[in-house]
């Protein structure tokens, strides 16, 4: 357990006049550094770690962007949210963030160093559910999702096959491979697993994009990981489609649990913003109750998709021309 104050500042997103940036202070925190074993009991010590920290809660924190700084302070968790307008105009791509936490006297005692992501001006942007979308990680059943988390790193999570086909082809469809369509990775898994969901996603070279995370948990509660929360899910995706509202979106999920509930009501709020919704059917038993909620999302004017394999989704994708009929994936 490191004794030390640090500050944990993940990847942000937003535009010139509404930037978003959030993370966590931590009083104390396990030291942790992935080494990709095949090892059953090291990778079972390093989800512990994840698990393993102290949040400092109602400390003040500050945000230098460029010339600017922000005032905030954490909340009971030690969780912090920065949402500011910048001074100047702020050009596509990722730009560095540095977040300071202060003692009473307003001293540095902590310093985090993180990215905010500007969209390029594209077509689509799209948002995507992680576990049992992209992930095999059975979110429905406790035991076999822990025993994915316990027994394999992040570079040996299996990924479903052709899903990093897939985003590979929407994120570079009707754009430059230098200015790609944004993804943002929406899940109910908690910070805790963010550097683990980092990593499995960069190994698997899937989009980068932005990842918006549950609320943080203590090991006395890790076997209630991506159980909760599906509620605060609902209010992540809205902040994104308010924070974005003249674009639209592309969403992906699963019938796992709660996606296909959680963007009906999000398509009845807001059907001029979404394009089409996908629902990966992992879960037979609730295929009915899957396609009952795109036909109430389709009836709003949207396109939807429900698919078992990704090569499925991609056709789909091909006829709805989210991905040009001539383009080869890798």
């Amino acid at each position: 357990m490191s004794k030390a104050v640090t500050v944990k500042v993940y990847h942000g997103y937003g535009h010139t006049h509404n930037l978003v940036v959030y993370g966590h202070v931590f009083k104390h925190k396990a030291k942790t550094r992935q080494t990709f074993s095949n090892n059953l009991l090291i990778n079972i010590v390093h989800l512990l770690k994840l698990f393993i920290l102290k949040p400092y809660p109602f400390i003040q924190v500050r945000l230098s962007f460029g010339n600017q700084e922000v005032y905030q302070k954490t909340e009971y968790d030690g969780f912090f949210k920065f949402e500011w307008a910048a001074y100047e105009n702020v050009g596509a791509g990722w730009h560095g963030v540095e977040v300071e936490a202060l003692n009473s006297q307003g001293e540095v005692i902590a310093v985090g160093q993180g990215q905010v992501y500007v969209p390029h001006i594209t077509q689509y942007a799209f948002i995507s559910d992680i576990d049992d979308t992209i992930m095999v990680s059975h979110s429905a059943t406790i035991g076999r999702r822990l025993r994915e988390l316990f027994i394999k790193n992040p570079r040996t999570r299996k990924t479903f096959k052709d899903a990093y086909t897939h985003y590979n082809l929407l994120a570079h469809a009707h754009t430059t491979a230098d200015q790609p369509n944004p993804f943002f990775y929406v899940s109910s898994s908690e910070w805790n697993l963010y550097d683990y969901l980092v990593e499995t996603f960069r190994y698997n070279k899937l989009p980068e994009g932005a990842f918006l995370l549950n609320q943080i948990k203590r090991w006395k509660d890790l076997i209630k990981t991506g159980k909760t929360g599906h509620e605060g899910k609902l209010i992540r995706v809205m902040r994104i489609i308010d924070a974005f509202p003249n674009q639209k979106f592309v969403f992906f999920g699963d019938n796992s649990q709660r996606d296909p509930a959680i963007y009906t009501a999000i398509a009845e709020k807001y059907p001029e913003n979404i394009e089409a919704v996908y629902i990966r059917n992992v879960r037979e038993e609730m295929k009915v109750p899957a396609q009952e909620f795109l036909d109430r999302i389709a009836a709003k004017g949207i396109k939807t998709c429900l698919f078992e394999r990704s090569a499925e989704a991609i056709t789909h994708s091909r006829k709805l021309g989210l991905i040009p009929p001539d383009t080869l994936a890798d």
